[in-house]
Formats: C-alpha cells, sequence, structure tokens
C-alpha cells in the first residue's frame, strides 16, 4: 500500500485516533483526533498522552502489558475525556504498529456516534413540517414589526439625547429581526456569508450592549480581548447573530438569578481545519463565549447543534443549529465543552486577507 493510500485512510477515520511512541508521548493524530481534543495536531504532537487523556478506568498496567506483548488491548464503556471538557463513554482499541517498536496505536470510538450517523425518516418529515410552520409564522410576525419600528421612529422626535438610545436600539433591532425572519422563511437556504474584513470586538461589544438592554439586563458580561487580534473575514450581521443568540442561550440558562458571562479572544497560530482529504485552512481567530450555568443536559451534549435538539422547555431547537450552519458557511469551526458551572462555546474564524486588512 503506498503512503499516499495510508495517508488517506488515517485522515478518513470516522473516529479519533493517535500514535503513542515508546516514552508514551503523542506521536501523531487524525483529524477527528484533533476534534475530540479540541486542539490542533501541531499542539499536541510530543505531549505525554496520560496528560491529556483522562480515562476512568486502571489502563496504564494493562496498557504497558499489551505493548510488552505485542498484543492489542480492547476498553469497553469507558469514560474519556481531555481534562477541559466532560467525558463521554467510549469503546477503545489499542494495538502495537507493526514494525515501529513500542509504538502504539489509539482508537476512541464514542458510543453516541452511531446514533448520531443516522436520521429516521419520521424525523426528517417532522423537521420539514416544523420548518414550515416556521416560515408562515415569520411571515405573519414581519407586520406588526413594522408598526414597531414606526412607533420607535415617532417616539424619538419627541425624547431627549438619553432615550434616544433605546429607540435607535427599538428600530436597529426590528429591522435585524425581519431580515432574520426572512432568512427563516428560507431556513435550509440561509444566504451566503458576505464576507469582508471585519473587527470582531466592534461585533462582540455590540452583541453585549444589545443583550444587556435586554434578554440579558440580569447578567454580568465579561470582555476579556486581545487587543492585537487582526480583522476576521466575516460576515458582521451574521457573526452579530451567533453571539447574540449564544448570549441568549447563556441568559436563559442562567435563570432569574443571573452569572456572569465571559466574551473572550485570542489568536492561535497552530489552529487548522483539516479535512478527510488532508487539505484544509487555518483559523486562527478565537472566540469564546463562557458562563457559569448549570450546563447542558447530558443527554442532548453531543447533539446540541443539531435542528430541534434543545435543553429548555419550549425551546425550538433552532437557534444552535443556525449557529453552527452560519459558523460552517464561514469556513469556520464551532465547538462546545460543558459540565455545571463552566460551559464554553468556542468559534475559531480565518483571518482577513492581508490585501483587505490594509483598505480598512
Amino acid at each position: 500500500m503506498s503512503p499516499a493510500i495510508q495517508n488517506a485512510l488515517w485522515n478518513s477515520l470516522p473516529v479519533p485516533g493517535l500514535l503513542v511512541d515508546s516514552d508514551d508521548r503523542i506521536a501523531d493524530l487524525n483529524p477527528a483526533g484533533e476534534g475530540f481534543f479540541n486542539a490542533s495536531a501541531k499542539a499536541l504532537i510530543g505531549q505525554p498522552v496520560w496528560d491529556k487523556l483522562a480515562i476512568d478506568a486502571p489502563l496504564e498496567e494493562a496498557f504497558a502489558r499489551a505493548r510488552k506483548d505485542g498484543t492489542p488491548l480492547f476498553v469497553n464503556d469507558v469514560d474519556v475525556g481531555t481534562g477541559e471538557r466532560a467525558p463521554l463513554q467510549c469503546n477503545l482499541q489499542i494495538a502495537p504498529l507493526q514494525g515501529h517498536e513500542g509504538h502504539m496505536l489509539f482508537l476512541i470510538a464514542p458510543r453516541e456516534l452511531a446514533g448520531r450517523m443516522t436520521q429516521s425518516n419520521s424525523v426528517k418529515s417532522a423537521a420539514k413540517s416544523a420548518i414550515g410552520m416556521a416560515e408562515m409564522l415569520a411571515h405573519e410576525i414581519k407586520n406588526p414589526l413594522a408598526g414597531i419600528t414606526g412607533a420607535a421612529q415617532l417616539l424619538s422626535m419627541s425624547l431627549g439625547p438619553d432615550d434616544l438610545e433605546l429607540t435607535d436600539l427599538i428600530v436597529s433591532e426590528s429591522r435585524r429581526i425581519v431580515g432574520l425572519l426572512e432568512q427563516v422563511e428560507q431556513f435550509g437556504n440561509l444566504s451566503a456569508p458576505v464576507r469582508r474584513a471585519v473587527n470582531l470586538h466592534d461585533v462582540l461589544d455590540r452583541a453585549r450592549r444589545s443583550a444587556l438592554l435586554g434578554f440579558g439586563a440580569h447578567m454580568r458580561i465579561v470582555e476579556q480581548f486581545d487587543p492585537s487580534l487582526p480583522l476576521a473575514h466575516a460576515d458582521a450581521d451574521q457573526l452579530l447573530q451567533v453571539v447574540l443568540n449564544l448570549l441568549k442561550n447563556a441568559s436563559e440558562a442562567a435563570g432569574k438569578e443571573g452569572g456572569t458571562i465571559t466574551l473572550h479572544t485570542y489568536f492561535e497560530h497552530s489552529f487548522r481545519l483539516r479535512r478527510s482529504d488532508g487539505s484544509g485552512h487555518s483559523l486562527p481567530l478565537q472566540i469564546e463565549v463562557i458562563d457559569d450555568g448549570p450546563g447542558l443536559p447530558e443527554d442532548i451534549r453531543g447533539d446540541i447543534f443539531d435542528p430541534f435538539v434543545s435543553g429548555r422547555e419550549n425551546g425550538t431547537g433552532l437557534g444552535l443549529a443556525l449557529v453552527s450552519k452560519i459558523i460552517s458557511d464561514h469556513g469556520g469551526w464551532i465547538s462546545v465543552n460543558s459540565v455545571p458551572g463552566h460551559t464554553v462555546f468556542r468559534i475559531s474564524l480565518p483571518r482577513a486577507p492581508k490585501n483587505e486588512e490594509e483598505t480598512i
């Protein structure tokens, strides 16, 4: 088998896989492994595997024996985590790598993977019907919104400067909602993002101010921004929609008692999105929306970005599905790590081309 085919097989594995050298350090991992660890291969290669992989089983002795005897090891129904995420119940397959003494191959198969790979026709039909209902409601809601916008504009003519911010917010948000409703009318065909150089901190600050004047008034929203963060290649309005959705979810999860949401940005040069064919692109711009709420329900944690999956009573389950679609259309990546008291939604985006940055 040629090296090219071997590399393609490694990159195409649907489950996380990593290669451990004779010193128990990570020698390589596939794209599914990068997704499982939520980190790039460059950041993980050379790291001690037992520092990065948390397995709820006394595995070291059996692992050492399998390496010594050159035999495979199978471990079923164990909790596997990375130290920074809630553990998943997995099956493990560990085997010596032929021709490389001391090297061991890990394959990690989350038990929930099979359930996420298929969807029955009845569920698809229900989803189609629900989207049709959402389209009809969106059409009906736009009419009263026009009246609200007009009323706010009339009020603004008789208000002082201190109150104009509120009416301006009503007008701008009403117009934005109309735009969103038009997209809901064709949810399955969301318009492609119009991408240009965008200052992510401007988008995040707009979302923060809007949240504090509305659904997030009971929350404390903290900014931890990297002031040197380059411009992103993105659609500012669609990103605003993403961040507002995440802030709204965190605010609603916190309940009336409130809590703290942190908006964190940083630059990670080594983060790349790799596809199964080995191609990929850099996503160095990182946004994290962190809250101290109760966390995601365990039974839906792995499916939270799927349509009609919601952890709230009367929730539609469309918000995070739309978030995921928008980020995917940007060529970006979104992930979530959630335990009670600490939930992190992380968005990774490409930076703007040099020629666009220079024109801003």
